[in-house]
């Protein structure tokens, strides 16, 4: 077992095992030890969707993220200092993350982009707002989270290689005027290396970034209508560059396949909303593949959701009556089907972690790829989503951002 003793501020990383790129590893955290690879359920407006903080534990999320943009916009960052921060408003004892909002902002149709900052118009009320490094650490701070993350430009899919070597030179400046301006001792800084889909521009972002200093370091860009292969790619080209003695995170990835992937090229940690997400529109995840409960074949089934799950509902309800109460439109039917998701997304890190320690990660892989086949994903469900997310709307069939 080998530790790393050297830590910027409050987290250290403790690599445990390792097959191939694959690590499993501990994060060590002032609200205790987050067992690595992880899996972080999102909570964007301070709640995961759905669900009481009182089943959280009993899912085995270990750590759970929230969006910068979205609580600073509403109730706050003032109203949530005023609750004695972020896990105390929530009721939450679990390490938590801040998202900077940087995708958020920069996924708006109507931003103007300088070396200070960002102006933008908010989608809820249009109120004009300027954001700046300065500003977002500033934010994050107040809210108090365990990790904070710095703010960067995050680029869709298909801008071209002279922008993207533009952008990444002002992300990197952002970023060090972010580790300048955060001054809290007890939150964690992660640096996010940009670079789009070009090898030598992932490389120089990522030495930029790492010679900035950071106490973990995340892969930002991706997830944006790359698709599975060009991600892995672009992995291939990123993580080679990310020291191996500080975690490292794939930002807004959730997919089964994504998972295992990310972990063979040596990221630890992940966020998204695809488990929340499906819930909401009758999806569950099991030990055979995915099910989607609304299926008429479902209607008389007394059997658990997952027979070998252990959660609340799989060992309180059938699928009959789970059925029954996504047909009624009852938002019991969300609940329980985002207890068992975010169950089923903990034991499936779990169950990868072991993989790495015994030495089995790619016979895991294989099972994988074969329970999981990557394939286009089921239409969200239109109440409202979680953030930066898309949705129709219900007039005028156009679609919107929330």
């Amino acid at each position: 077992m080998r530790r790393y003793s050297h830590r910027v501020r409050r987290l250290e990383y403790e690599l445990e095992a390792k097959q191939g790129e694959a690590r499993a590893g501990r994060l060590h955290m002032a609200r205790g030890v987050v067992q690595t690879p992880v899996f972080m359920p999102v909570g964007t407006q301070g709640a995961i969707r759905a669900m009481a903080p009182l089943h959280l534990r009993d899912t085995g999320s270990q750590i759970i993220l929230a969006n910068t943009y979205h609580l600073h916009q509403r109730p706050g960052e003032r109203l949530v200092a005023k609750h004695g921060g972020i896990h105390a408003m929530m009721n939450v004892d679990v390490p938590m993350l801040t998202d900077s909002g940087g995708f958020q902002v920069f996924s708006l149709k109507k931003s103007e982009v300088t070396e200070e900052g960002v102006r933008f118009a908010y989608e809820l009320d249009g109120r004009q707002t300027f954001l700046t490094p300065e500003r977002s650490m500033e934010i994050q701070q107040t809210l108090g989270a365990d990790i904070a993350m710095v703010f960067d430009e995050c680029l869709g899919f298909g801008v071209d290689q002279d922008q993207t070597a533009r952008s990444i030179d002002r992300t990197a400046r952002w970023e060090a005027r972010c580790k300048a301006a955060h001054s809290r001792q007890d939150q964690s800084l992660f640096g996010i290396i940009q670079g789009g889909f070009w090898p030598e521009l992932r490389r120089r972002s990522a030495q930029q970034i790492v010679d900035i200093g950071f106490d973990g370091y995340a892969v930002g860009g991706l997830a944006v209508g790359e698709g599975h292969d060009i991600m892995c790619e672009v992995l291939d080209a990123t993580t080679p560059h990310m020291p191996e003695d500080r975690a490292r995170y794939l930002m807004g990835v959730g997919r089964p396949i994504d998972l295992v992937e990310g972990v063979a090229r040596g990221i630890d940690m992940f966020d998204c909303v695809i488990p929340t997400r499906h819930s909401r529109s009758g999806m569950f995840y099991t030990a055979h593949g995915r099910i989607r409960i609304t299926d008429r074949r479902f209607r008389n089934d007394m059997f658990p959701a997952d027979a070998g799950c252990d959660c609340y509902t799989c060992r309180t309800f059938t699928r009959a009556y789970l059925h029954h109460l996504f047909r009624v439109g009852e938002i019991l039917g969300a609940t329980l089907a985002t207890i068992h998701n975010l169950t089923f997304w903990s034991r499936f890190m779990g169950r990868l972690r072991a993989s790495i320690v015994a030495g089995e990660f790619e016979a895991f892989r294989r099972d994988t790829h074969e329970r999981y086949p990557a394939r286009k994903d089921p239409k969200p469900v239109a109440d409202g989503g979680d953030g930066g997310q898309r949705k129709r709307s219900k007039r005028g069939g156009k679609k919107r951002k929330r």
